[in-house]
């Protein structure tokens, strides 16, 4: 049945294929066929029943720049049929629809928006509250009820991605940032409402948006079984068996009308020149215009033959000496004009013809960087140019050094600048004649070409192809003697140069020239000329048809009536058709006839390759193509009868060019001949065509000398044929149709798209207020394993937030009920500020230089919306988990069976020691001092130094026994404690802290130590503080008395309550007392200490430490084992970060314990200092092992760079290694000195995400390098377990670590007596296997790998590698990823990435990015973080969050802290500079 169903769902996109191939699909019908206009309001009337919001971006103010807005800029406002009242009418309307599903704040900018223009308005009041809640629809509100609800069992690892926080017995929740309540308070209030999702967030509503545009099914649902070994990532599609194929019989090739000999045709084009100047001299050549599009001067054709004469005699004569010439015939010379004086241009480009040196016309470069200027140096390169002919004004204007020469362009070779005006030419001796020779095969011109990877290359154009070229155009043209032209492309290339200064003066037409700027400056000048001087024709494009349609509606009295022939250059897009009918509409009243229209198709290969010649008065037009864009995607032809909306309308080119043969040939591969209703490449073989690529052989060969081949593959003759780079096919009569270009070729999953039509689709969307209809660049990048469309347009400047998301939401609606019937989804649409895209000197698009921008995160866009969600079909498999029904044994058997080892390791034995009575004596910390105070009084126990690494205090075993003993007195005295009391211990890291915890094991009560309030930042870290307090019942407090008075100031008391402290102490200056007696606890199983900290989830845990397991604490250990320690409190170290370095040489310290943050601050800060720290006889040889304490995985990149950096300074590279421990045992594993070098591996991602090891090679790709933390310490016992079963597992499998040791910490210190979570998390047992042992959760995920090394005992090393917290992985698509890795390729994307943090949010994943570059980069990381997330870890980004450097939180171990970054977003306080919602 699954078939039957399929093709019932499908059948209303596929399109019917006709019988037998016919060209019913020229319709002669007089009404124009608006197939885009048209299809597009089709598309947006049933975008509007859906009622769908799109989610808004929110946008910081500040963040959007608008550049200045140039001046000149030409009217270009939409060309819609309707008034722009209906259309706003027609908005409010589908607005009013969808008002159940708009967010509040959207009604509120809404009404605003009215009354107000600026945009900044409009971000800034969308901020607004919203007074009353909409009431969600049930259908919509159902996927968040559903994870507002879901209670998750406790055998489950908590979920990140619910909404509800679980109860995790009474681990107290951290507040956010800026308020004094709990986490579980806020949340609280913030998910009372129906559909689970805060409403006093404007972002949660915006998610929810989101969601609501996520839930419609857009693409084939994915597939629901993970195959363990398969190595397949992505789906790859299947072929469809409805595929269209071609079913024509093979192409023909065309030949054109034979080109006529005339008797008075001229043997070269200087021929023809010589001889108008000689009997003509007085007729007008060339006149142009100045800015206000005015008569500047004409030029006659006698004056362009005395001056060409004149120049040609100065670059062969008078450059050089006799001796040696600077030019010789055959040189090639850069021609540097600006397209506002073409005079000095045609006198340049005829003086180089007499003078037999070859014309390079480029554009003149505008400044060192200018990109197009460097590609512009590789054209030269290759064509050997080393001089350069330019005006005098022009090279005024050129950029100069700072003494006056012309700068060295990039990538240019030198260059000498020659100035060609009259003034400085010679006249030419009596006896000198130009040698004109009769046209023949050497090169004439080169004409330049812009590749699709940006390339700038020059195709040679020969003196017979030259001349061969013009007769054909005058055949094709019909051009007479004495005819007046308007020009209005440019007369460096391409047609401008073709017909309007080649074929011209062949003829003796008189051209008048209308430049880029005067377009710019005043529309209509074309249009008047042609009025004034009855001008036959035109030639033009169609952004001029546009332009003087836009600005005709104050000009009624002008008269096309003279033109036989209106050449339209472009009119081979597919959106010509719409801008000659508008044109048409509006200009047949003023003479303009149908039948002039001439659309051509060009290519700098092949020139022109056909045109429609000039029709008779009243005869029928010619025919239109109306094909289905779903064959044209598959490259067949097929006539659209069935869906109007996916229809693409054609007009022809006309018939190929006199004496030329053409065929159509496949555009991939060799070149086999299409069938007829196949598309392909157009290929020429004609005398009037480039014959090479200069200086380039090797492309050359594959462009002009192609031999095509039929489907046998045998050649069909011995002509070669030139490709044109044109994709299209033959209709009736043999009329060209062109459906587009090769380099605007996209392919998408297989499909072929062009860009020119999707360019359509964006125009066709009314009104087109927000941007320009000439600046829109379309391109594909490459991401996931395949082509992703991005579409980047220039924004109006007075266009308002709200029209520019309206306009690009209706895009993508558009798209997707368009073009999605054949799979081709928006992957990005980005606008730009007015006049910032790469633009070619007259004003088009550099495609490649704006994709590279867009890639390197150089656009700068103002607005963005991404839809990966929409395009990306190609996802991985999700992954399926186990079946409830097999246990943990039958795994675990299924494991051994495949022979792999059950993952635990085992430290070695404690030792013993000879003196057992003195251990058992001082087997406490309270007596190890006392007992050190007697034996060693004067032994230097800790020395505290400061920024300068001065020692400012010192602690011998006397002197810190009598400070605790001081301060247990006053204990007893005024704390009024009873033994095991709390009293918490609030002092900067220092000796003044040892001496109070000393002081309280000696009073008998417990010590809690608290990291202090940061005076700048009470409001944030006071209410912590508080908390531990509070939750503690700390009985007293000792602390300094700067800190008291900080607790009882105005400030503190503004975040917290200040009167109800407990008892304060303040221990500086205390009284000389000795405590009555020093408590001595009953067993070694007392509590000694409580540990609380912040875990990186915002849980804030106590966890009690006994008498037993506190010697494993690394400074309590310093006072048993006696060793002298050297203190260098964190703040020291940040305002002088080479202390720590330093004091490590000058003390020849052997052992150093850091944390990652203190190592990542020497690597930024001192990395480039190691020579002058050298000098200043800085040396770490001494350093026997510098270890970073860490509950995480060992950063590997952060110690192997700091391993480095600092080896020129002795630092020996087997010194750096790192520690595990974590709260329920702070002494896992330690890289000794004595053990094994530490291993690193490289782990398969993919397999890491299934919770499998799969080992690969060094740089293999997804591949993770991960170190192992440390030889596992004596008396330890480790083993992996599956944190849901608690089974045992192999050692080919990730799990939870778990820990059996005699110091393991007792139990989390609960005011409620709650024994359930202890009981979970410090004595647990494995549900098989080894059911007597207890064992402690660490909370951490891990792998055991047996190495090939050896420890001290002899036998093979077991390696414990750390890969990630548990509770902080995110489960998205049925996968387990580890936030760390996701970040990693987060910063990498762009260089402005300072930090960044993800979390996911009813199942969305929202990436948090610190900006540290200016504002206007924001937009850039969108798509960069998106593409790089996809890329590297098969993840749709669901909502991109760009904020200021320092917004992400870190607590004191250098930590990330991404739930309470999660909290502050929903709860809207981060001020985000931009948040963009994926669609």
């Amino acid at each position: 049945g699954y078939e039957k169903k399929r093709a019932k769902l499908l059948a209303s996109y596929i399109s019917h294929l006709p019988s037998k191939t016919s060209f019913s699909a020229l319709s002669t019908s007089s009404g124009p066929y608006y197939i885009h206009t048209e299809a597009v309001q089709a598309a947006l009337a049933k975008h509007k029943e859906e009622k769908m919001a799109l989610p808004m971006p929110t946008k910081r103010r500040s963040a959007f720049v608008q550049s200045p807005i140039d001046g000149c800029t030409p009217p270009d406002t939409s060309s819609a049929s309707e008034d722009e009242g209906s259309l706003r009418r027609k908005a409010a309307l589908s607005a009013a629809i969808a008002q159940s599903l708009q967010s509040p704040d959207y009604w509120i900018s809404r009404s605003v928006q009215s009354s107000s223009t600026s945009s900044s308005a409009s971000s800034t009041l969308s901020h607004g509250e919203p007074k009353t809640q909409p009431q969600p629809q049930p259908a919509v509100s159902l996927l968040a009820d559903v994870l507002a609800h879901t209670r998750i069992e406790n055998s489950v690892p908590p979920d990140v991605t619910s909404s509800t926080p679980q109860e995790r017995g009474t681990r107290v929740d951290l507040p956010p940032p800026v308020r004094g309540m709990s986490r579980g308070q806020s949340r609280s209030s913030m998910l009372d409402t129906a559909d689970g999702v805060p409403v006093s967030s404007r972002v949660s509503t915006k998610i929810q948006q989101l969601l609501n545009t996520l839930k419609r099914p857009k693409r084939p649902p994915l597939s629901e079984f993970f195959l363990d070994d398969s190595e397949e990532i992505v789906e790859v599609p299947q072929p469809d068996p409805n595929t269209p194929k071609p079913e024509g019989r093979q192409i023909i090739p065309v030949k054109g009308e034979p080109l006529g000999v005339v008797s008075n045709w001229p043997p070269a084009l200087q021929a023809a020149l010589a001889r108008w100047g000689a009997t003509q001299a007085k007729s007008p050549a060339l006149t142009a215009l100045d800015i206000t599009g005015k008569p500047l001067y004409t030029l006659t054709y006698g004056k362009l033959w005395s001056r060409s004469l004149k120049l040609a005699y100065t670059l062969l004569n008078k450059l050089g000496t006799k001796a040696e010439p600077v030019l010789q015939p055959g040189d090639r010379v850069a021609l540097v004009y600006p397209n506002s004086d073409p005079g000095m241009f045609w006198v340049a480009f005829y003086g180089c013809l007499l003078a037999e040196v070859i014309p390079v016309p480029i554009e003149v470069p505008l400044s060192r960087q200018d990109a197009g200027s460097q590609q512009i140096g590789f054209l030269l390169g290759s064509c050997g140019v080393s001089l350069a002919l330019t005006s005098e004004v022009c090279l005024k204007g050129l950029p100069k050094t700072q003494n006056g020469e012309i700068i060295q362009f990039k990538g240019w070779p030198r260059m000498k600048w020659v100035v060609t005006d009259t003034k400085y030419l010679t006249k030419p001796s009596k006896d000198w004649q130009p040698h004109i020779p009769t046209a023949n095969t050497d090169t004439a011109y080169i004409e330049y070409k812009t590749s699709k990877e940006g390339t700038v290359m020059g195709v040679a154009v020969s003196k017979i192809s030259m001349l061969t070229h013009c007769q054909a155009l005058t055949q094709a043209c019909n051009y007479s003697e004495g005819e007046t032209l308007v020009n209005v492309l440019d007369c460096k290339k391409d047609m401008g140069l073709w017909h309007g200064v080649l074929t011209s003066v062949m003829n003796r037409i008189h051209t008048i020239a209308v430049p880029y700027a005067v377009m710019k400056a005043c529309p209509m000048s074309w249009v008047q000329r042609v009025h004034i001087h009855k001008a036959r024709v035109a030639l033009v494009k169609c952004r001029d048809l546009h332009w003087a349609m836009m600005a005709n509606k104050d000009q009624k009295d002008s008269n096309l009536s003279s033109i036989r022939m209106l050449i339209v250059a472009d009119g081979a897009n597919p959106w010509s058709v719409s801008s000659c009918d508008a044109f048409l509409n509006v200009f047949q009243p003023l003479g303009l006839k149908p039948e002039v229209f001439c659309p051509c198709a060009t290519s700098p290969e092949a020139l022109t390759v056909a045109i429609r010649r000039p029709g008779a008065r009243g005869a029928p037009l010619p025919a239109r193509a109306i094909l289905s864009m779903g064959g044209l995607s598959h490259g067949v032809i097929r006539v659209n009868t069935e869906d109007k909306n996916s229809a693409l309308t054609v007009q022809d080119v006309g018939h190929i060019m006199p004496g030329a043969l053409m065929c159509i040939v496949k555009p991939d591969g060799p070149p086999q001949l299409c069938k007829t209703d196949e598309i392909g490449e157009i290929v020429i073989n004609s005398r009037a065509g480039g014959t090479m690529y200069y200086g380039l052989p090797g492309v050359t060969k594959n462009t002009f000398e192609v031999i095509p081949v039929n489907q046998a593959g045998a050649p069909i003759g011995e002509v070669p044929f030139t490709r044109t780079g044109l994709l299209g096919f033959v209709g009736p009569g043999s009329l060209v149709f062109v459906v587009g270009k090769n380099e605007g070729l996209l392919t998408v999953s297989g499909r072929r798209h062009n860009a020119d039509d999707l360019v359509a689709t964006a125009l066709a969307v009314e009104p087109v207020k927000t941007v320009y209809r000439g600046r829109i660049a379309v391109f594909s990048v490459t991401v996931f394993y395949d082509e992703r469309i991005v579409i980047v347009a220039e924004q109006r400047p007075d266009a308002s937030e709200e029209d520019s998301f309206q306009w690009m939401s209706r895009v993508l609606q558009v798209f997707f009920r368009i073009h999605i019937s054949y799979f081709v989804g928006l992957y990005c649409l980005a606008l730009v500020p007015a006049n910032t895209l790469p633009k070619t000197p007259l004003g088009g698009i550099q495609i490649y230089d704006t994709k590279q921008n867009f890639l390197d995160g150089n656009l700068h866009p103002c607005n963005i919306l991404m839809c990966p969600h929409t395009c990306v079909t190609n996802m991985p498999k999700p992954r399926q988990k186990q079946p409830v029904d097999v246990g943990p044994a039958s795994m675990l058997v299924g494991n051994l069976v495949a022979g792999k080892r059950i993952a635990q390791a085992i430290g070695r034995e404690l030792g013993t020691v000879e003196d057992q009575d003195l251990i058992r004596k001082h087997q406490f910390l309270s007596e190890a001092l006392q007992w050190r105070a007697q034996t060693d009084p004067d032994h230097v126990l800790y020395v505290l130094l400061n920024a300068k690494g001065l020692p400012v205090c010192t602690a011998t075993c006397a002197q810190l026994h009598k400070r605790a003993e001081k301060i247990t007195a006053t204990l007893i005295e005024r704390g009024g404690l009873n033994t095991g009391d709390n009293v918490v211990l609030l002092y900067p890291p220092g000796i003044d802290l040892i001496a109070a915890f000393y002081g309280c094991l000696y009073a008998g009560v417990i010590p809690v130590t608290v990291r202090p309030p940061h005076p700048q930042n009470l409001a944030a870290t006071l209410p912590t503080v508080r908390m531990i307090i509070d939750v503690s019942k700390a009985a007293c407090i000792l602390t300094t008395q700067p800190l008291m008075r900080i607790l009882r100031s105005r400030e503190a008391a503004a975040s917290v309550n200040v009167k109800t402290w407990p008892t304060i102490i303040d221990t500086d200056d205390l009284p000389r007392k000795r405590p009555p007696q020093i408590y001595k606890p009953p067993t070694a199983e007392m509590l000694a200490y409580l540990d609380f900290s912040v875990s990186t989830t915002g849980m804030l845990t106590g966890v009690k430490v006994s008498y037993a397991s506190s010697v494993s604490h690394l400074n309590l250990y310093v006072v048993y084992s006696g060793h002298q320690s050297i203190l260098i409190p964190p703040m020291e170290l940040e305002s002088s970060l080479a202390v720590w370095l330093s004091t490590l040489s000058q003390y020849k310290i052997r052992d150093t314990f850091c944390s990652y943050s203190v190592m990542e601050l020497c690597t930024k800060g001192l990395g480039t200092q190691t020579e002058m720290l050298k000098t200043r006889g800085l040396n770490l040889s001494c350093v026997r092992s510098c270890v970073v304490i860490a509950e995480e995985r060992p950063r590997l990149a952060l110690s192997q760079s700091f391993s480095k950096l600092f080896k020129d300074l002795g630092l020996s590279p087997r010194a750096v290694s790192t520690a595990f421990g974590s709260r329920v045992n702070l002494a896992i594993c330690l890289q000794g000195t004595a053990g094994p070098d530490p291993s690193t591996v490289y782990v398969d991602m993919k397999s890491l995400r299934h919770d499998r090891v799969r080992l690969v090679e060094r740089g293999a790709p997804q591949s993770l390098p991960l170190m192992e933390s440390g030889t596992i310490l004596p008396g330890v016992r480790v083993i992996i377990v599956n944190p849901e079963t608690k089974g045992p597992l192999g050692d080919s499998h990730l799990g939870e670590i778990w820990v059996n040791a005699s110091h393991n910490a007792s139990g989390y210190y609960t005011i409620y007596g709650e024994e359930s979570l202890q009981a979970d998390h410090f004595n647990t047992k494995l549900s098989f296997g080894d059911p007597q042992t207890l064992w402690a959760r660490t909370g951490y995920l891990g792998f055991i790998k047996r190495t090939e090394l050896l420890d001290a005992s002899g036998d093979r090393h077991d390696a414990l590698f750390v890969v990630g917290s548990l509770d902080e992985t995110l489960e998205l698509r049925g996968l387990r990823y580890h936030p760390i890795d996701i970040e990693t390729s987060v910063s990498r994307a762009h260089r402005s990435i300072a930090e960044s943090a993800v979390f996911t949010w009813t199942n969305l994943l929202v990436v948090v990015a610190e900006l540290s570059g200016s504002e206007q980069e924001a937009l850039d990381l969108v798509p960069l973080v998106t593409n790089v997330v996809l890329e590297e870890h098969h993840l749709i980004v669901g909502v991109v969050v760009i904020v200021d450097p320092g917004v992400i939180p870190i607590n004191s171990r250098g930590e990330k802290q991404r739930m309470h970054l999660r909290d502050s977003f929903l709860a809207d306080q981060l001020d985000p500079i931009y948040v963009a919602y994926n669609m």
